[in-house]
């Protein structure tokens, strides 16, 4: 669990510095970068290493009703994530679609792993997410959306999100986590 919980930490640290020391973070410039992302990657590979050996109580778990949410959504948080970069009709119209995917995400986790380890993780992140929607707000209050997108940005956002859901539903099968029941 320690090194699960280090990983957080790292990740949100990461994402934070920037908000948290804007003179250091500046004075690193482009060079900066290339840290973050370093330690980004660090974070990550740490929770993936500590939630695999994690172990804790079961709260509750699965249930057909609960991974059929789940499954809705985990689609509709592709499709932010995806909207979020194709700069679609609704990334224009919401200020951090992205980061509200990883909210939905998480959340669509924890409706579905009960266990101590699943809290922390996904609960750890779906913390990170508000909290870096809360510093992002209060570091730039304005806000302007970006400028209008072709329309075939918005299929190719749909379709995209679908090719991306199977190909992550795919994944957690090979990993032996069954995405459907």
């Amino acid at each position: 669990m320690a090194w699960l919980i280090i990983g957080l930490l790292v990740w949100t640290v990461a994402h934070l510095f920037k908000r948290l020391a804007p003179g250091p973070r500046a004075a690193m410039g482009d060079a900066g970068k290339g840290v973050i992302a370093l330690a980004l990657l660090a974070g990550v590979v740490l929770m993936v290493i500590g939630y695999r050996q994690a172990d804790g109580a079961v709260f509750w778990g699965r249930s057909p009703a609960t991974t059929g949410v789940n499954n809705l959504i985990m689609l509709v948080s592709v499709y932010l994530f995806a909207a979020s970069g194709m700069k679609t009709a609704l990334a224009r119209r919401m200020r951090h679609p992205m980061l509200v995917a990883v909210m939905l995400w998480a959340a669509a986790h924890l409706l579905v792993n009960g266990d101590v380890p699943s809290i922390v993780l996904f609960g750890g992140l779906l913390a990170w997410a508000v909290v870096e929607v809360v510093a992002i707000n209060r570091a730039v209050p304005g806000w302007t959306p970006p400028p209008p997108a072709p329309a075939k940005r918005e299929v190719m956002a749909l379709v995209g999100a679908v090719v991306v859901y199977a190909a992550i539903a795919g994944v957690h099968y090979w990993l032996g986590y069954p995405v459907f029941g």
